[in-house]
C-alpha cells in the first residue's frame, strides 16, 4: 500500500502514483521549489525587476537609453545573470535574454538575445 508524499493518505489508482490528488501534488512541488531563504527571494526579486525594466525599455530588440532612465525605474546594476565578452572587447551584462552594454557619456545599448 502506497501513501501520498504530501498528506500520507492511502493512494488509490495507478501503481506509479505518488499523490492522492492534484492539490497534494501542487502543494508538495510548491514546498520543494520555493525559495528557501529571504536572501534567495530578495535576489530573485531584484533579477525579475531588472528583467522587467530592460524588457519594457527594449521593445524593438536593440535600443539606447541612459543610466538616469534605468536608475529612475529602479534598475540595480549589481544584479545580472551572465556576462558576455565579445571578440571585439565589448562586455555585455545579461538578465536571461535581455542585456546591456555600457557606452560613453552614461549611455547604454540594450539588446535582446535570439533564443
Amino acid at each position: 500500500m502506497k501513501t501520498c508524499l504530501e498528506c500520507g493518505e492511502k493512494i488509490v489508482g495507478r501503481e506509479d502514483k505518488k499523490f492522492c490528488s492534484d492539490s497534494c501534488r501542487n502543494a508538495y512541488n510548491n514546498k520543494i521549489n520555493k525559495d528557501s531563504t529571504n536572501y534567495m527571494r530578495n535576489i530573485n526579486n531584484k533579477l525579475r525587476k531588472n528583467y522587467r525594466i530592460l524588457s519594457e525599455l527594449n521593445v524593438e530588440g536593440k535600443t539606447k537609453t541612459t543610466r538616469a532612465k534605468l536608475m529612475s525605474k529602479g534598475f540595480d546594476f549589481e544584479f545580472f545573470t551572465s556576462i558576455l565578452n565579445t571578440k571585439t572587447g565589448n562586455t555585455y551584462y545579461f538578465l536571461y535574454d535581455q542585456g546591456y552594454m555600457i557606452l560613453e557619456n552614461d549611455y547604454y545599448m540594450l539588446v535582446k538575445k535570439d533564443i
